[in-house]
């Protein structure tokens, strides 16, 4: 008789460290999406003074800042992400943006609970895989912020605050 070999992939975990970060990622997926889907393609390159990044921007910045937090866990490769704000068109922000949480989702998924603790050179700083998926979330909430006060300059209501 053959052996047959399968790879399966890890099952989301439901409970400890990931689950939360998984729980916080989808709350952040969804209001971000959503945010981005709202604001007016029209007004992806408005921006609310000069030097500072405009709607476009800030989603790309959200997307690569996830590739490069990623890279710093297991064996990912650091991706040049320093094109990704040359993005500018609404259709092609969502769908980069959308890869970027999958690639998180996964990176997580796929990291054991005991690799979590693991040492990890960040930033020129000793630190662990937890707090580079921290610092990933981290990173979100606050350019979401952002994006809610670009929203709302706009006259963009986020949706979840009218459900």
């Amino acid at each position: 008789p053959t052996h047959e070999t399968r790879q399966t992939a890890p099952a989301t975990p439901k409970i400890g460290v990931r689950a939360e970060l998984l729980h916080d990622l989808d709350d952040l997926q969804k209001k971000i999406l959503s945010l981005a889907t709202a604001m007016p393609a029209d007004r992806y390159a408005w921006r609310p003074g000069r030097g500072v990044r405009s709607v476009s921007e800030v989603y790309m910045h959200m997307a690569g800042g996830s590739y490069t937090l990623v890279s710093f866990v297991g064996e990912h490769p650091m991706l040049d992400t320093r094109s990704f704000e040359r993005i500018t068109e609404k259709p092609r922000v969502l769908e980069e943006l959308r890869r970027s949480f999958d690639y998180l989702r996964d990176t997580i998924i796929n990291t054991s609970d005991a690799d979590l603790d693991k040492t990890i050179r960040m930033f020129g700083n000793d630190s662990t895989e937890r707090a580079a998926f921290m610092m990933a979330l981290n990173h979100l909430h606050e350019h979401l912020g952002q994006s809610i006060a670009y929203a709302r300059m706009n006259d963009v209501v986020p949706p979840w605050s009218t459900e």
